[in-house]
């Protein structure tokens, strides 16, 4: 059997609280990363895979997300009155990216309560979880690899990266055996955020899966875990010790260029390394920097 993985879930309910103040009126999610909200990136990065029906989980005071995958009459008719093609191309270009869904988590009982809020849209078919927190570079596409290793596999996919083993405490953790490839392993345990002592390895899962329909059954079993919440690892877990169920799970060892915006100090490194890229701002910034990080003590 071929899969054909066509939905994408983005959790979306997080109170952001590590930008507070920002965070206060605005969805992290809606923090620019230059001048693209952080989840447009992830939403393009589905659609390149040929995601393009998108379900985006949501909390309370979110609405600025549906308005942003919306359309904007009165600033589109301004921008085309002003002759502005540019900046009306960036505008319009997030509501014909793909079909944009809502639904509520209704409580925050965690990434694994989140996910399992979409069973009624995804119905009894693969789909992919993109976690907003986690921007992978175009250049170094990471969903259509996992969606090839879905269909060799027949088994749910994590991304897995490698993380300096002091830093393991920040992810869920995997424990492996090699395959006849060297980029894919087989998960054969997952650790939330355990320390650098009790770490099965420092493979470390970022914000990518791609899940078999069979998660739903399991999610419904899984008791509150760390934090009192239902984790998505602990649902993991089960299926990595009973390939019987769904054939287990793999992991996509991913080596290419992934931007942390879940902390401040690395939301702002993403901001830089994107913008320095760009042809319209970048040679500014570069010449900028190099005199600013010159005249540092």
């Amino acid at each position: 059997m071929t899969y054909h993985v066509r939905k994408a879930v983005i959790p979306a309910a997080g109170l952001g609280t590590r930008f507070l103040p920002a965070t206060k009126a605005m969805p992290k999610e809606m923090l620019p990363v230059v001048d693209k909200p952080a989840i447009q990136y992830v939403v393009e990065e589905a659609v390149d895979a040929d995601l393009r029906d998108i379900l985006i989980i949501t909390g309370r005071n979110k609405n600025n997300l549906a308005n942003h995958f919306d359309s904007v009459p009165e600033l589109e008719a301004t921008l085309v009155d002003k002759g502005d093609e540019g900046r009306l191309e960036r505008v319009t270009k997030s509501t014909d990216l793909a079909e944009v869904h809502f639904v509520r988590q209704g409580e925050p009982k965690g990434l694994g309560h989140a996910v399992a809020r979409a069973q009624m849209h995804v119905g009894d078919e693969p789909f992919a979880v993109l976690l907003g927190d986690d921007l992978i570079d175009p250049r170094d596409p990471l969903l259509t690899k996992m969606i090839d290793e879905l269909n060799n596999r027949k088994a749910s996919i994590v991304a897995l990266m490698e993380v300096d083993p002091s830093q393991i405490h920040l992810y869920g953790a995997a424990a492996t055996v090699a395959t006849d490839d060297p980029d894919v392993v087989r998960v054969t345990g997952l650790v939330e955020k355990p320390s650098a002592q009790e770490a099965p390895s420092n493979l470390a899962i970022i914000g990518r899966y791609l899940l078999r329909p069979e998660i739903f059954d399991v999610l419904k079993q899984t008791l509150p875990g760390k934090g009192g919440e239902i984790q998505l690892t602990d649902a993991l877990q089960s299926l990595a010790t009973d390939e019987s169920i769904a054939g287990g799970v793999y992991g996509v060892i991913f080596r290419g260029r992934r931007y942390d915006t879940g902390d401040r100090a690395d939301w702002i490194k993403a901001s830089i390394r994107l913008a320095i890229e760009r042809e319209d701002i970048g040679p500014e910034l570069v010449t900028w920097l190099k005199s600013f990080v010159g005249s540092l003590p």
